[in-house]
């Protein structure tokens, strides 16, 4: 899963990154485009830090746009607030705006003007082009000869299409074919999406099949002349997907026209919305922007302060706490990294001898089988191996990178993934900004890894997002060096499956929600850019 599944760049028509409102949007690579190696370094993609105060790259100031920027593209980051409730479970499903028209009348660019005036995160832009069935070698042939019929009904996938949507709508993570319509075969290698407030489903059956009809929250038919629609269809085919002019004459007058008077022209009674002139109608397009937004503007209560009621505080601790044992050394190595005169090397130092133990714990609860192995004297030895798919680690930016080292000393090749959630210093909500999780992880078992849990609200969102990549519920640990009770019961409240694995549990939260005694100044919750000896300091909620 690469970086396009959490941040994706905003580039105007030349191809320039173009400033402005922050907000979501993808984009599909073009043909077999690799990435180059290291292009999703977290080092890169993440602000340097120093010793120097600067401001927080998640400030949603409009003087200074929130950006991440790599050696090849600018990224905007504008939080995913969200889209569950206190109970975990999704409050709200993503608005889904369906655009049809006639091929080359304008629909992506109503789309793209859709998305810049909406200005809200999180939009998925899916296009009908990614649905086309894969050509047997007989249709290959037709193809190339321009005698297929790609204007036909037929020649979607509809079943996958309906069921990829339904999926999106959910909030789940889904997988995307990407179609090469030089080869006219679906490659290999599919693409992922995750997340979103809105989703514009475009293309030119878009209202051809009734159940996904019924997905549609508005319906919007872009009507341009026929004329231009050629000229246009001209200049994309031949340019872009290499064709011969005789050939595209050839097949808009064989299939193309007399598809849009068959089966595309009549479905604009089913449209909402009719725009004609396609993305130079602003009219249209604020009318259907000002609709859009106001039924966006029906949220629901706010996350954090629904958690907080709902959290019954007075409950014993859930029974799928696991404590590590207060030992002599584990009360030693607390004692020195919760005292405010320990220096800095110190703190690193046994943080990572607490961490190592902490991880080391947390194995004791995958699941094991037992098994018989000769051993160099020739005789059988009863053990026991690890009964799963596969251990991945996931850690909740930046201070749960911390905990990496020690999942890597004690799990040879684990895989690691990573989530980026932050809080919105305005509404004091978590906001998603980013993840990369490795390709497959549904199978897996799953530690997530999170340096001090307080109020639960991002370790929940953690715990959502991977649940939406169809990660089971009892295959994920919480594991934090420290956790507040509230923390505990946030995230055993929302998911009772979710081992929750720490080294202490504190029992109380200040009025800014710092855990309570705490813990030293290099894991305390003060969100800052200092990098205390590779420990970032970074508010949690």
């Amino acid at each position: 899963m690469d970086l396009r599944q959490g941040c994706v760049e905003s580039t105007g028509p030349t191809g320039a990154t173009r400033p402005g409102p922050t907000r979501y949007r993808w984009e599909w690579p073009k043909g077999n485009n690799k990435k180059k190696h290291g292009e999703d370094s977290l080092d890169r993609l993440l602000p340097h830090t120093g010793t120097h105060r600067r401001k927080s790259a998640t400030s949603l100031s409009k003087t200074e746009p929130p950006l991440l920027r790599t050696g090849t593209r600018t990224i905007y980051t504008a939080g995913r607030p969200p889209w569950y409730d206190e109970h975990g479970a999704q409050s709200k499903e993503a608005f889904v705006i369906g655009l049809c028209g006639g091929s080359a009348s304008g629909k992506t660019t109503v789309s793209n003007k859709i998305i810049e005036a909406l200005d809200v995160p999180w939009v998925v832009l899916l296009s009908m082009d990614s649905f086309y069935k894969g050509l047997s070698s007989e249709e290959q042939v037709l193809a190339a000869n321009n005698d297929y019929n790609f204007d036909h009904p037929g020649a979607f996938d509809f079943e996958l299409l309906v069921a990829t949507l339904r999926k999106l709508k959910q909030g789940k993570s889904v997988k995307i074919p990407v179609y090469d319509f030089t080869t006219h075969r679906r490659q290999k290698d599919w693409k992922n999406v995750y997340g979103a407030s809105v989703i514009i489903l475009e293309g030119i059956m878009a209202f051809a099949d009734k159940e996904l009809l019924q997905l549609l929250d508005m319906k919007i038919f872009v009507d341009t002349d026929s004329d231009i629609r050629l000229v246009r269809r001209l200049r994309r085919d031949i340019t872009v997907r290499g064709r011969d002019i005789e050939g595209v004459i050839k097949q808009y007058n064989k299939f193309v026209k007399p598809a849009f008077e068959q089966y595309i022209e009549p479905t604009m009674r089913l449209a909402d919305i009719v725009v004609p002139r396609g993305g130079g109608n602003m009219v249209a397009i604020d009318l259907i922007v000002q609709h859009v937004q106001s039924q966006l503007e029906e949220h629901p209560v706010l996350f954090l302060r629904a958690l907080l009621a709902s959290v019954q505080q007075t409950q014993p601790l859930p029974q799928t706490l696991s404590v590590l044992e207060s030992t002599p050394q584990v009360r030693g190595l607390h004692t020195i990294i919760r005292n405010k005169e320990t220096s800095r090397d110190e703190f690193i130092f046994y943080s990572k001898r607490l961490m190592r133990l902490l991880i080391e714990h947390a194995l004791t609860f995958l699941p094991s089988q037992g098994c018989v192995v000769q051993t160099p004297q020739g005789h059988q030895y009863e053990g026991r191996r690890y009964n799963g798919s596969g251990i991945t680690g996931v850690s909740i930016l930046r201070a749960g990178e911390t905990m990496e080292p020690a999942l890597r000393a004690v799990c040879k090749d684990v895989r690691i993934g990573k989530i980026l959630i932050q809080t919105n210093l305005d509404s004091g909500e978590p906001e998603l900004h980013y993840l990369r999780l490795p390709k497959d992880i549904s199978e897996d078992h799953v530690i997530l890894m999170d340096s001090t849990v307080s109020t639960g609200a991002a370790a929940m969102m953690a715990v959502r997002v991977l649940l939406d990549h169809e990660v089971q519920e009892d295959k994920i640990m919480l594991v934090s060096l420290l956790m507040a009770e509230l923390g505990v019961h946030s995230v055993a409240y929302a998911f009772p499956k979710v081992k929750i694995i720490t080294t202490a549990v504190d029992k109380n939260l200040d009025q800014f929600f710092h855990v309570t005694p705490g813990i030293g100044r290099q894991f305390n919750t003060r969100r800052s850019s200092e990098a205390q000896g590779g420990c970032l300091v970074i508010r949690r909620l």
